[in-house]
């Protein structure tokens, strides 16, 4: 592995920082990230590069993390300025847009969605391994893209028209552990949640079907084009925390659950959403090819055509609302990403 940023800095000596640095803010900036829901393992990449001091050796302070009420409101509010940077989704991210609020996604953190059909082996009857046998089945979704991307998944592998989906609500969890429906659509979230409550699981990977993003960082693009150089330093320092806390996979749930006390309860089921994501959807064939964080337009097409078809408002043409230009791919662990983590 080649030497840290902040070695590199420390040989050049303090002479060089009063300089300037090519490549990094001009002077501290502070800035802040709003999550796209309460934090938890799927947040570690931040909170660890903020407690491992990445963010403070690419320039820039993050001073705030604060907890979101969704995807939507996350990407509102950072198109709107009133936080920096934002966790949010494709969906969310085309639609903002759609509606007169400009915002850019500027690197997707989950290549993959977290989108699964799951069951347990009391309510299937079996392990379920193939989607075939979902044919027949009653399946209980939540509202919103998870539903559009479950339905998406049973079409692609043809079971759609003999499968009854059930409005679950938020409580799909719940409704599959008391046998209300013989199998689930959710996020690999839900299925983790399901076996800690001591059902034995399986899952389907909705991304082996449906190319579409997971989690993405999202900011004003006229932030971006006034503060280029804070953008790229933020994505260094967040790419630099997901690839260590995937390499010390404790020490990255450590720093999320001491920024939030409730999480040392569920300390086991935090552990294992991040592994989960840190195996199976940070990384991908777009990772391995240009760096973290790459975006391809694939995925937000498919999620652009969706929301058409579900007539969910005005989508914005999805080739405007999301850029590489930030990703520094010169940086170790942006574009040699994998390395860092194989």
């Amino acid at each position: 592995m080649s030497r840290s940023r902040r070695s590199v800095l420390a040989s050049l000596g303090a002479g060089a920082l009063t300089a300037g640095c090519v490549g990094l803010p001009s002077s501290t900036d502070s800035v802040s990230l709003l999550l796209n829901w309460t934090p938890n393992g799927l947040h570690v990449p931040y909170y660890a590069a903020r407690a491992e001091g990445f963010y403070e050796d690419e320039g820039i302070t993050v001073s705030e993390i604060r907890g979101g009420d969704g995807s939507d409101f996350a990407a509102r509010q950072a198109g709107l300025g009133n936080a920096t940077f934002a966790v949010t989704s494709s969906d969310q991210v085309l639609l903002t847009n759609g509606g007169g609020v400009a915002v850019s996604s500027v690197g997707v953190m989950m290549q993959r969605t977290p989108t699964v059909v799951f069951a347990t082996r009391e309510s299937l009857g079996e392990p379920l391994d193939d989607p075939q046998q979902l044919a027949g089945t009653r399946i209980g979704t939540g509202p919103g893209m998870v539903r559009k991307l479950t339905e998406l998944y049973l079409e692609a592998v043809g079971v759609r028209e003999s499968v009854e989906l059930v409005d679950a609500g938020y409580n799909t969890v719940q409704r599959l552990l008391e046998g209300d429906v013989d199998a689930a659509g959710g996020v690999f979230g839900d299925a983790i949640d399901a076996r800690y409550q001591g059902a034995t699981v399986d899952s389907l990977q909705v991304a082996s079907a449906v190319p579409a993003y997971g989690h993405l960082l999202a900011t004003a693009p006229d932030y971006a084009a006034e503060n280029p150089e804070t953008v790229r330093a933020f994505l260094r320092g967040t790419a630099r925390g997901a690839a260590w806390a995937t390499n010390n996979p404790k020490a990255g749930v450590d720093a999320v659950v001491e920024a939030n006390e409730s999480l040392a309860e569920v300390r086991e089921q935090t552990r294992a959403t991040w592994e989960r994501m840190a195996e199976s959807h940070v990384v991908g064939p777009a990772v391995e090819s240009h760096g973290w964080g790459w975006h391809e337009s694939g995925p937000w097409t498919t999620v652009a055509d969706a929301l058409r078809a579900a007539d969910s408002g005005e989508v914005a043409d999805p080739a405007g609302v999301w850029t590489n230009e930030h990703l520094d791919t010169a940086d170790e662990y942006v574009g040699g990403y994998t390395e860092e983590v194989s």
